[in-house]
């Protein structure tokens, strides 16, 4: 694996990847990748279509348990504890590392119980006032509340795919998970809704570890601190966003970002 990683020591990462490899079948989809996930920060990965960036984000919360035939090897910790150990809850993992995803997929539920879900499955309200304010404080967060606060009652997929996007995030984030994963979050939405999402994951940086997929080297260097670039599988540089933008150490991030190949 060709990468460096002077000055982005992360003395505490939330999430740690060490020689993960991904196959499906016989197909291997990432080799031997390894990166740290900081607590504080955004991290984006980039690539082209089919470099993997997908495949290695769903590792980081065993979504791709649910494919028939995929295998993961390699370790992934969060906080220090080995997420693919026979003892972890695979239901509790997931509450603690959220998923959003690259379509909105909203439950055919009303806006109020899309965001309740996740809360009332795992215990987290023991009344409905508390219910109420978790809802509230979710909506609030993803920059939802005050466009649905007196529509609560009505289908998450009555709204507009920009607010059905930030309703996804609000149901993520409701249960507080400590990572929240977004995979090309904004790829189905118009520059609108995209520039309150890039906005949105602005304000919750720093409450979350929040780590991005995105086709959009602009989005990538807009929102992130990080930048992973990978690459056929495998992970050729990680840096601080403005040198991978600026001054990329390996000629293949230089092609990508130059618009070469991808």
């Amino acid at each position: 694996m060709i990468m460096t990683q002077e000055d982005l020591t992360i003395t505490d990462p939330k999430m740690t990847a060490k020689g993960v490899n991904v196959f499906y079948g016989e197909k291997q989809a990432i080799n031997d990748v390894s990166i740290d996930v900081g607590t504080d920060l955004v991290t984006a990965f980039i690539g082209p279509s089919g470099c993997g960036k997908s495949t290695f984000l769903r590792s980081l919360n065993r979504m791709n348990d649910t494919v028939a035939g995929a295998k993961v090897t390699g370790r992934i910790e969060l906080d220090g504890e080995d997420i693919y150990a026979p003892s972890m809850d695979v239901v509790q993992l997931r509450a603690r590392v959220g998923m959003v995803f690259q379509k909105p997929n909203p439950f055919p539920k009303s806006i109020y119980d899309n965001v309740a879900y996740g809360p009332r499955i795992h215990g987290l309200a023991p009344n409905k006032s508390d219910l109420d304010g978790i809802v509230e404080k979710a909506l609030t967060r993803a920059g939802l509340w005050d466009e649905v606060k007196d529509r609560l009652a009505e289908s998450g997929t009555a709204l507009s795919g920009g607010q059905q996007q930030r309703l996804c995030i609000a149901r993520a984030i409701a249960v507080d998970p400590e990572v929240v994963l977004m995979d090309e979050p904004c790829s189905a939405l118009d520059p609108i809704a995209t520039a309150k999402i890039e906005e949105l994951i602005h304000e919750l940086r720093g409450k979350f570890a929040i780590v991005i997929v995105t086709h959009n080297m602009q989005q990538a260097a807009r929102v992130s601190q990080r930048t992973a670039f990978f690459h056929l599988g495998t992970l050729v540089e990680y840096g601080k966003t403005t040198d991978i933008f600026t001054n990329p150490k390996q000629e293949r991030t230089k092609d990508y970002i130059t618009g070469r190949y991808g």
